[in-house]
Order: structure tokens, then C-alpha cells, then sequence
């Protein structure tokens, strides 16, 4: 919901970094690194809820590096759809792993505990599904924009596939899952919030998708 409106603030913390980064670290290198940071987020809460200070140091530097990936490929002109591929699906395997391995976390986790991060996980499978079928009629309808009025309803987009604004974007997502970091005991409600919210925002595409091929 926020993200364009953020946008001129992370590119402002996170451009000015780019002409420190050697050049011999590229930004795949980069976003690969951020992956194996989520990953190793998600196995240090797993094991334990007793200490989450690793969980959340690596979280904030898969946060971080994810952030600085794209904006050190802009700032060396190299950015790519490769680059953005793998970026998302980096993005779209932590965020799947990160609530199951919370609630893997749990000595003993309860099955109501497990059918809320199940709903959540089922809501993101959705979503998905969603957010690219929106991306490829946005983009078929961009091609047919520029044959007329090009500068008609466009949006800024902030990543290499064209995503219809909704509630539930990257800022708030990235909110919730560091609630569930730093809150692991309340990934049950965390998580029935997070997959309201997110069908909220299937809701709000869908109806686009409607009306746009209505």
C-alpha cells in the first residue's frame, strides 16, 4: 500500500551506498547473499524461540540486501529481467518458509497454530497467481498505451514485473514477518492478520482484473 510512496526514501538510504561496493561484487552476488540470509533466518527460529536475536539480525540483512540489489544494478546500468527473476523468487521462498519455520520453532506447535500458517501459506499461493496474471495483462496493456497515450495510466513500478498496487505489498509484509520474528508466540494471530489482509489485496486486484477485461 505504501511502497511508491516510500520509494524516494529507500532509494535515498540505500543509492548513496552503491559507490562504496566493490566492484567486483555484482548484484546477483548480492541477492544471493540476501537468500542465504533468509534462509538462515528462518533456521535460527526454527530451532529455538528462546533467543530470536539471530533470526532477526539475519532477517534484517536479507531486508537489507534485497533493498540494495536492485539499486546497485540501476547504479551500474546492469539491471536485468534475470536479475529481478531472481530476486522475486528469492523473496517468494523466504516469505514461505519463514511462518512454517516459526511454527516449527514450538516444542509442540497446535494444530490451530498450523491451520493458521497453513490459511496463510494457501493465501499466497493465491495471491501469486494473481499478481502475475495481473502482471502479464498490465503489461499487455501498457504495449497497447504506447500506441496511443502512452503517458495514460501508468504506474511507477518498483519491480521488474508490473504490480497492481493493493493493501498488502512489500513494506507491510516485510512489517508482519519482523512481528512474527520478534513475536514468534503470536504467530497464530500474526498470521490469520496477515492472510486477511492478503485476501484483501486478491480482492482488490481481482476486481481490476475485472474491469479490465470486462
Amino acid at each position: 500500500m505504501f511502497d511508491i510512496t516510500l520509494r524516494p526514501l529507500k532509494d535515498g538510504l540505500f543509492d548513496p551506498c552503491c559507490k562504496y561496493i566493490p566492484a567486483f561484487v555484482t548484484p546477483s552476488q548480492v541477492t544471493g547473499l540476501a537468500f542465504i540470509c533468509g534462509l538462515l533466518s528462518c533456521y535460527s527460529i526454527s530451532v529455538t524461540h528462546d533467543n530470536n536475536k539471530p533470526a532477526l539480525v539475519f532477517w534484517t540483512l536479507n531486508r537489507s540486501l534485497d533493498c540494495l540489489d536492485g539499486a546497485l544494478a540501476r547504479h551500474r546500468g546492469t539491471a536485468s529481467d534475470l536479475g529481478g527473476f531472481l530476486d522475486l523468487l528469492g523473496d517468494f521462498i523466504i516469505y514461505s518458509l519463514l511462518p512454517i519455520a516459526i511454527a516449527q520453532g514450538f516444542e509442540a506447535a497446535a494444530s490451530h497454530v498450523w491451520i493458521a500458517v497453513a490459511i496463510l501459506e494457501a493465501t499466497f499461493h493465491v495471491n501469486n497467481f494473481i499478481l502475475f496474471y495481473v502482471a502479464a495483462i498490465a503489461e499487455k496493456l501498457s504495449k497497447v498505451e504506447e500506441k496511443g497515450d502512452a503517458s495514460k495510466g501508468k504506474t511507477k513500478e518498483l519491480t521488474s514485473v508490473m504490480m497492481r498496487p493493493a493493501l498488502m505489498e512489500g513494506m507491510e509484509s516485510g512489517l508482519l514477518f519482523t512481528a512474527m520474528l520478534v513475536y514468534p508466540s503470536k504467530v497464530q494471530a500474526l498470521s490469520w492478520t496477515m492472510a486477511g489482509l492478503v485476501t484483501v489485496g486478491i480482492l482488490q486486484r481481482t476486481l481490476w482484473v475485472v474491469k479490465a477485461l470486462g
